[in-house]
C-alpha cells in the first residue's frame, strides 16, 4: 500500500476484435473465465483498467496501457517491495497464512481471495517486508493507517491482516463495492479517487497495481 503517493500530491479471438470493456469485478473475471478466455488461444490477449475503472480487452493493444492478460498464469504476480522473490516462495507460505485470512475475511465479510491476492502483490507474504515509503508487513500498512486502525505492531501478522483487511473493507463501502476504486484507494489513498472524480487516479504505480491485483484474485478465486 502506498498512502505516501496520496501525501504527494474466449474462444480464439477474431481478428477484428479491437476492443471490449466490462467492469472490473470479481464476476467479471469469472464470467470471462466462463466464456472461454482463459483457454489456450493463437492470439495473445491485452487488457488495462482505465480511469473510470473498466477494464478494457483487446488483441490489438493500440493504447500503451495494455499488458498481457495472464489467464494462464504463468506471469510473476509483481515485484513486491521488500520480498526477495528467491527467498519467499508463495505456496508454502499462503497455507501459512491460510487460516488466519480465511478468518479475517469471514470477520469482515470479504473474499478471501482479494485478500490474497493483496498479500502476494503488497508483500510476497513475508511479514517483514518494508517498502522504501515505510509501508510494513503483510498487506503493506503506512504508519498512518496502522494507528487508525490501533495497530500496535504492523510486523505482526495478525495485526497486519485484521487491519489491512478493515481497511479494504471500508475502501469498499465508501467507493459502492467497485473493487477497482477500492484498490486503487488502498495503493493511492481514497482522497486522491476522490480527487480525480472518483477513477483511477492518474499515476504509473497505481495504474499498474490495480490490474495486478485484480488478475491475483481471478487466479486465486478459480483455485480457491
Amino acid at each position: 500500500m502506498n498512502e505516501e503517493v496520496e501525501e504527494r500530491s474466449k474462444g480464439t479471438p477474431k481478428p477484428d476484435m479491437v476492443m471490449r470493456k466490462f467492469p472490473s469485478r470479481a464476476f467479471t473475471i469469472t464470467a470471462l473465465l466462463t466464456c472461454g478466455l482463459a483457454q489456450p488461444v493463437s492470439a495473445e490477449i491485452y487488457w488495462f483498467t482505465d480511469e473510470n475503472g473498466i477494464a478494457h480487452f483487446s488483441n490489438v493493444p493500440t493504447d500503451e496501457r495494455y499488458v498481457p492478460f495472464t489467464a494462464d498464469g504463468s506471469a510473476d504476480p509483481g515485484k513486491a517491495k521488500g520480498a526477495p522473490r528467491n527467498r519467499w516462495s508463495e505456496a508454502p507460505v499462503k497455507v501459512q497464512y491460510g487460516a488466519i485470512i480465511e478468518e479475517v475475511a469471514r470477520m469482515y465479510a470479504l473474499e478471501s481471495a482479494l485478500i490474497h491476492a493483496v498479500v502476494v502483490t503488497e508483500s510476497a507474504y513475508n511479514p517483514n517486508a518494508v517498502s522504501k515509503k515505510g509501508a510494513a508487513g503483510l498487506m503493506q500498512l503506512m504508519p498512518g493507517t496502522a494507528q487508525r486502525y490501533g495497530v500496535t505492531d504492523r510486523f505482526d501478522p495478525a495485526q497486519n491482516l485484521h487491519a489491512g483487511a478493515r481497511y479494504l473493507r471500508d475502501l469498499l463501502k465508501m467507493f459502492g463495492g467497485n473493487v477497482s476504486l477500492a484498490l486503487a484507494a488502498y495503493n493511492a489513498g481514497e482522497n486522491n479517487v476522490i480527487k480525480y472524480g472518483h477513477r483511477i487516479p492518474p499515476f504509473q504505480e497505481t495504474r499498474n497495481y490495480v490490474p495486478r491485483v485484480l488478475d491475483m484474485y481471478r487466479r486465486y478465486q478459480v483455485s480457491m
